[in-house]
């Protein structure tokens, strides 16, 4: 680090009124200005992140500060490359602010001075030389001379058959397929035949009158599908989407395991058609990266489900009634046979109960039409009570 300053007397530091009074700087920039000012010169061989360090000035602090000094020409960096390579670069710091012409001009001066940079030195240090290797010259590999101590060629997997074989392998499968054919069809010619004859002798016997054998029973019906069925069927429609989009393609193994989820939509009552449809509507904009996770998610999450039949209509709302309780002739509309709305009837019950404890107590959510008709019923349940005595 290169360094342009006023040198002050011995114990303090003389501190220019340009920095102390300059509202541009904060104080973390004028502390280490003037802490770098009042160095000796042994002091400027370390760069200037490493004395603001003894300041305790680190991290977001030291970083403002510089910034600060750089963009108000107190600081000056010049990074360059060196013969071997390697980067290094130049600070000069300074307690009147420069121009970067004006810092150009010091650097110059101060490098002719021999006041080089620690940096700018080891950016010319020659590159390292070349050393011998320490056990000798690099040699040719040594191949070959082995000979095995057992033999095992008669113990490995025979080769596959040249393409000159092949030819001869496939026609003599064929052969083999066309006799096995050729022979299928003489047994169901005779077949056919014994049954042409056997059912010749069963019309002779019925014109003659004589009872024939036994009528054969009639065939039991189609059992129904076995769930085997539709993971093949289910299999199938998996394996076949490849075909509306390439990026589905799946493996046997890979379709047999997603089956187990489509079988339940199948088994639901969905048509295979609607199934794929819900497979394969609204492919994702990116793409597929993998057909088995696409696939499993449109199975568990949001493949369709069969809708559930309307539930009944409700039953036709019954017409009004007129009450058979006492006081004010009043209607209501019955649920079922009753003859009473829910105030008499909650009045009857308590006018009872009324007459057993012989008691004018209210409950406080009883209405005033519900404590007018239990008193009248409690009346005229006690008033029937004391009349046959």
């Amino acid at each position: 680090m290169l360094r342009h300053v006023i040198a002050p007397s011995s114990g303090w530091t003389k501190a220019p009124h340009t920095v102390v009074r300059d509202r541009r700087l904060n104080s973390d920039a004028k502390v280490l200005l003037l802490y770098v000012q009042g160095l000796p010169d042994s002091a400027t061989d370390r760069p200037l992140g490493e004395l603001a360090g003894k300041l305790e000035m680190k991290g977001r602090p030291y970083q403002l500060a510089k910034r600060q000094l750089v963009e108000h020409g107190y600081l000056h960096e010049w990074r360059a490359q060196g013969e071997g390579g390697r980067w290094a670069t130049d600070q000069l710091f300074t307690n009147t602010p420069l121009t970067s012409a004006e810092a150009r001009t010091v650097r110059a001066r101060l490098e002719q001075d021999g006041g080089r940079s620690p940096g700018a030195a080891a950016a010319v240090t020659p590159p390292p030389s070349r050393r011998q290797p320490t056990v000798g010259r690099p040699t040719s590999r040594a191949a070959g001379g082995y000979e095995p101590e057992e033999d095992h060629s008669d113990k490995t997997t025979p080769h596959p058959p040249s393409e000159a074989e092949r030819p001869e392998a496939r026609l003599a499968e064929a052969e083999a397929e066309a006799a096995q054919a050729q022979a299928g069809s003489e047994a169901g010619e005779a077949e056919t035949g014994a049954a042409a004859a056997e059912a010749e002798t069963e019309a002779a016997a019925e014109a003659e009158g004589v009872p024939g054998p036994h009528p054969a029973p009639a065939p039991h019906p189609a059992p129904a599908p076995h769930p085997a069925s539709q993971l093949a069927r289910a299999e199938r429609l998996l394996l076949s989407l490849r075909h509306s989009r390439r990026d589905l393609l799946l493996g046997v193994r890979e379709a047999r395991g997603l089956a187990v989820e489509a079988v339940k939509w199948l088994e639901g009552g969905l048509p295979e058609g609607d199934l794929r449809q819900a497979l394969l509507a609204d492919p994702p904009e990116a793409g597929v990266r993998s057909a088995v996770g696409f696939l499993r998610h449109r199975l568990i999450q949001k493949c369709p489900v069969t809708p559930l039949p309307a539930p009944p209509p409700p039953p036709p709302a019954r017409e009004l009634i007129a009450c058979a309780g006492e006081g004010e002739e009043h209607v209501f509309r019955p649920l079922g046979d009753e003859t009473r709305c829910a105030d008499c009837r909650r009045a009857a019950a308590y006018a009872s109960w009324m007459v057993d404890t012989d008691t004018y107590d209210f409950p406080e959510d009883m209405t005033w039409r519900q404590r007018v008709a239990a008193v009248r019923e409690a009346d005229a349940l006690r008033a029937a009570r004391v009349t046959p005595g």
